[in-house]
């Protein structure tokens, strides 16, 4: 792993090419991502996963996907059924918590069989932001809540589901992306509600999980914290919230570098992702170009980032005995996922 650079990266389409192969095995991503344009069927997807650590030499190379349930939900029929959001389980919740937190870790259970027997080893998900009224739709019915207690009720379930599968864990967007009036794919919000209810709100889930292995920041000015810079890119942020006020020492990697929130040119944004304190630099849309630019300002992990990555792969090693049919008509007696 000293080799690794400390950037994970998507591929164009479903196998690689020569361009990708080679360059794979030159720069030395830490990790994947895959997305839908990379899906196929089965032995296509486990050949891809596989390609992509022969090229690096890593065989515990971790392999990255959004695997929610609702609209963020790349493995779709036959893969893997069609599964609620995380709005759908905090209702259930708020019925009857019990049924909602065990219904949670069920579905993420669920999902690290449908990842493992693919490869794939990390999850982006438990989603913690808790959205406001009137909010950027970008995370809506993707949340468990309004309110901090049943985001952190249902995101410790579905980490804990993930990791119980032998999945990898990685919460989002920490400190919290529920306050963003515009689409981070397209804009750059900014957010100016006082520090105090930041606190109460929007930190409260990830200083609850804090001890989970990863996380993936927001795209987001908190202009009580830091008014120039979203936090991906703040120091302020990153040092004094996520790492200070929250608490959380885990890896931290950037949300999606090719997203319109941030500003400048790939160099400029791998850097700046970097300086502020973030472990790795998050790259998803396989254009060439773009990771070529990423990889000339990442830099080799070391230090605490290197220790946080040994730290994180260790989670993804001890998977239970579950059955898996058993966990999926345990599921369906609360939710009928759609095959």
């Amino acid at each position: 792993m000293s080799e690794s650079k400390s950037m994970i990266l998507g591929c164009a389409g479903k196998s690689l090419t020569e361009d990708e192969i080679r360059f794979y095995r030159d720069e030395h991503p830490w990790g994947f991502i895959l997305f839908a344009r990379n899906i196929g069927e089965a032995g296509q997807i486990r050949d891809l996963v596989a390609s992509m650590r022969d090229c690096v030499g890593r065989p515990d190379a971790p392999v990255f996907i959004d695997q929610e349930g609702g609209r963020v939900q790349r493995l779709r029929p036959p893969l893997a059924p069609n599964y609620p959001a995380g709005g759908a389980l905090g209702a259930l919740w708020r019925d009857d918590r019990e049924a909602g937190s065990r219904a949670a870790w069920l579905l993420a259970r669920l999902h690290a069989f449908d990842l493992s027997r693919l490869g794939i080893t990390a999850d982006c998900l438990p989603v913690l932001d808790v959205p406001v009224e009137g909010a950027s739709d970008v995370i809506g019915a993707r949340a468990y809540g309004k309110e901090p207690n049943p985001v952190i009720e249902l995101g410790r379930a579905s980490a804990e589901g993930l990791m119980s599968g032998g999945v990898l864990p990685v919460m989002k967007h920490i400190p919290g992306h529920g306050r963003a009036f515009a689409d981070t794919h397209f804009a750059l919000p900014t957010v100016g509600t006082p520090l105090d209810e930041l606190r109460r709100h929007d930190f409260a889930p990830f200083k609850a999980l804090n001890q989970l292995p990863m996380a993936m920041t927001a795209h987001v000015v908190y202009s009580a914290v830091d008014p120039d810079n979203p936090a991906t890119t703040s120091a302020k942020v990153v040092n004094e919230v996520i790492r200070g006020e929250i608490g959380f020492d885990g890896l931290l990697m950037s949300d999606d570098t090719s997203m319109k929130a941030l500003s400048g040119d790939f160099p400029t944004k791998a850097a700046a992702i970097l300086a502020a304190g973030c472990d790795l630099v998050l790259h998803c849309n396989g254009v060439f170009e773009e990771m070529s630019g990423i990889a000339s300002r990442t830099t080799a992990l070391s230090g605490k980032s290197l220790q946080r990555a040994a730290r994180a792969l260790t989670y993804i090693k001890n998977r239970d005995v579950a059955d898996e049919p058993a966990i999926r008509a345990e599921f369906a007696t609360y939710f009928e996922a759609v095959a």
